[in-house]
C-alpha cells in the first residue's frame, strides 16, 4: 500500500476525539511513508487529516470540485491540490489515486462516500480495503444496521466482511494491509456506468 484515501467531515463535529483521531490518522497515514488522499479542505476533520499529515512529512493530495473551492476553504499548501469539475469526478480520481480508504466521522456526504466505494468493491469495480475509523462509537449504529441487512437478506455476509473497522488508525490501518478480498464476481466495467 502507498497511498490512502480519507474521507472526513468538512465539520469538527461535537466531540474533541473526532479532531484528536483525524490528526493521529493523518500522522500514521505519514509515517508509513504513504500518501493521503483526501477532498482537499482546510476545514474540519479534513483540514486536521491534512495538518498533521503535512506536519509529520507526510504528502498529500487534495481533490476538490470548483463548486467548493471556496466553501471547503482549498488546503493550498499540500503537496497537490487537484480541481475538478464535479463530485463524481472527484470520488473516481480519490479512488484511483489510492490503494485503500478510510472514512472518518462526517455527515451525509461522507457516508455516501464510503457507501459509493464499498458499493464499487461489491461490484468488483474495486479490489482495496475499505475502513472505518469507529471514534466514540460513531459508526455502532450504522454497523448495527448493516448487520440488520444481512440478517434480512439484502446484503451478503462476504460483502458485509468487506468493511474494515477499529477504534485506533494504526490498527486499521494494520488491518488494511491484511485484507484479502473475497471472491466477487465482476458484474459491469465501472467505465459503463
Amino acid at each position: 500500500m502507498k497511498s490512502v484515501c480519507v474521507f472526513a467531515g468538512s465539520s469538527p463535529g461535537s466531540q474533541p476525539e473526532y479532531v484528536a483521531a483525524a490528526s493521529k490518522l493523518g500522522r500514521a497515514i505519514a509515517a508509513r511513508g504513504w500518501t493521503t488522499v483526501y477532498g482537499g479542505g482546510r476545514v474540519g476533520l479534513m483540514g486536521a487529516l491534512a495538518e498533521a499529515a503535512l506536519d509529520a512529512g507526510g504528502e498529500v493530495i487534495g481533490v476538490i470540485p470548483n463548486a467548493l473551492l471556496k466553501k471547503e476553504v482549498a488546503y493550498e499548501e499540500l503537496t497537490e491540490l487537484k480541481v475538478v469539475d464535479s463530485m463524481h469526478e472527484r470520488k473516481a480520481l480519490m479512488s484511483d489515486l489510492s490503494d485503500g480508504v478510510v472514512t472518518l466521522p462526517g455527515g451525509l456526504g461522507t457516508l455516501e462516500e464510503f457507501f459509493e466505494m464499498l458499493t464499487w468493491a461489491q461490484l468488483g469495480f474495486v479490489s482495496k480495503p475499505v475502513g472505518l475509523l469507529n471514534i466514540a462509537g460513531f459508526y455502532e449504529g450504522l454497523l448495527q444496521h448493516i448487520d440488520h441487512t444481512v440478517g434480512e437478506r439484502f446484503v451478503r455476509d462476504e460483502h458485509r466482511s468487506m468493511i474494515i473497522s477499529d477504534t485506533e488508525p494504526d490498527a486499521l490501518l494494520d488491518k488494511m494491509l491484511a485484507y484479502t478480498p473475497p471472491k466477487v464476481e465482476k458484474w459491469i466495467d465501472r467505465e459503463s456506468t
